[in-house]
C-alpha cells in the first residue's frame, strides 16, 4: 500500500465528497464469523479484532483526512454490495462511473470490480493505484481485468484520470 498510496490519495483528493471508501471489517474472534468464514478468521485469527484491537479497521490516516465528506461503508465479506448501502449511495450520487483504487486487488478489488459490473456500471481501475500482499496474484488479475473483461474494465493510471478530470 506503501507505493501505491501516493496515486489513491491523488485521486481521493480530486472529489472527496464523491469518494466512497469501503472497509473491511473483521470479528471479535473466529468463533463470532458463520460458516467457511469461521475456518478462514481461524487460520488468521492474528486479524481479529480481539487480536488487533478495534484501531485496526480505521482508514489510514492519509486516508481518513478525506472523510467526511467521503463516505465509509463498513463489510464483513469481500463484496461491498451484499449491504444495499454502497449502491444506494452511488446511487444517490447519480454515479455511473467507478474509479476504484485500493487493495486487495485479487480479492476486495475482485469482488467490488464484480459487483459494478453485475450492476452496469461503467468500471476504471487505476492501474498504478492497485495493491495486494500477493505481487503474482496482482500481476495475475491486473491481466484478467485488461482481457478478459476487457469490455466492462478500463484501466488507467492516476494521472490519466486525473487529465481526463482536468487535474494533472
Amino acid at each position: 500500500m506503501d507505493r501505491v498510496l501516493p496515486a489513491v490519495e491523488a485521486i481521493c483528493a480530486h472529489w472527496p465528497e464523491r469518494t466512497v471508501f469501503t472497509r473491511f471489517i473483521p470479528p471479535a474472534a473466529a468463533e463470532k464469523a458463520g460458516g467457511t468464514w469461521r475456518l478462514y478468521w481461524r487460520k488468521w485469527q492474528e486479524m481479529t479484532l480481539e487480536a488487533k484491537g478495534a484501531g485496526m479497521i480505521g482508514l489510514l490516516p492519509a486516508l481518513g483526512r478525506f472523510a467526511p465528506p467521503a463516505r465509509v461503508v463498513d463489510k464483513r465479506v469481500y463484496s461491498p454490495w451484499l449491504d444495499p448501502a454502497l449502491d444506494g449511495i452511488l446511487r444517490g450520487m447519480g454515479a455511473d462511473t467507478l474509479i476504484v483504487t485500493g487493495g486487495e486487488t485479487d480479492v476486495c478489488v475482485l469482488a467490488t470490480a464484480l459487483g459494478a459490473i453485475d450492476r452496469g456500471y461503467r468500471l476504471v481501475m487505476v492501474a498504478d493505484a492497485l495493491c495486494s500482499s500477493s505481487d503474482r496474484t496482482h500481476d495475475d488479475l491486473m491481466e484478467l481485468y485488461l482481457h478478459r473483461f476487457s469490455v466492462q474494465i478500463e484501466t488507467a493510471g492516476a494521472e490519466e484520470v486525473l487529465a481526463a478530470w482536468g487535474r494533472a
